[in-house]
């Protein structure tokens, strides 16, 4: 997963889509987000049990100030990464529309192609993170190994959870064996998303609006 995302539906939207409304205290406004091109780094709207906030993509622990902070976790290896301990029990959703992966096609620059859900729901993807503590506060997103045509575009790709399995995700009393279990077995296949190719100006983190999510020949 490159790095960068889409978000600009509202959150009650994205309440919605989860079949919970009114089941978070809501920090983020009514109005839609209108963010077509995220950057890690950047404020993203997420999902934490009971609150919806901004939350900056990319965390590191206080011992590690000598490397960049991530913005992604291997599936593979957070559950038990000393890297991640300290927000491993501490689980969030990220509601995006989609995500943008660049793909070498032999040109000057990479050709970016958005992903997104064949169905039209919102996609759920999985992190953890850090919040109400101060300036250290950040998410990581959870990725995995992409499989069937998803791997012509990006060799990872974000873990992304049904509605149902999303409340699953949030619930602050589940077990974190169970909520690894989830993370290898029950995100959703890569038969459910679409992608398509996109105009090269997502490239650049100023750009924004709609007409970067138009498909090009």
């Amino acid at each position: 997963m490159c790095g960068r995302l889409s978000q600009y539906h509202g959150i009650r939207d994205f309440v919605d889509a989860l079949s919970m409304p009114g089941a978070w205290a809501n920090e983020i406004g009514e109005q839609a987000l209108a963010h077509y091109n995220v950057a890690p780094s950047t404020p993203v709207a997420v999902f934490t049990p009971q609150r919806a906030h901004w939350l900056r993509w990319g965390w590191r622990p206080h011992w590690a100030r000598d490397r960049a902070a991530p913005i992604n976790a291997r599936l593979e290896k957070v559950a038990h990464s000393p890297f991640f301990r300290a927000i491993w029990g501490h689980r969030l959703i990220v509601p995006v529309d989609g995500w943008f992966e660049w793909v070498d096609e032999g040109e000057a620059k990479k050709q970016p192609f958005y992903i997104h859900r064949c169905d039209g729901l919102p996609v759920f993807c999985a992190g953890i993170g850090q919040w109400g503590v101060g300036d250290d506060d950040g998410f990581v997103i959870i990725t995995a190994d992409s499989v069937g045509g998803m791997v012509d575009v990006h060799d990872r790709r974000p873990v992304v959870f049904s509605p149902a399995l999303a409340r699953a995700w949030l619930n602050p009393e589940g077990e974190k064996a169970e909520a690894e279990q989830m993370l290898l077995n029950l995100c959703e296949p890569s038969e459910a998303f679409s992608w398509f190719r996109v105009n090269k100006a997502v490239g650049n983190v100023r750009n924004q609006g709609s007409e970067l999510l138009r498909p090009v020949s």
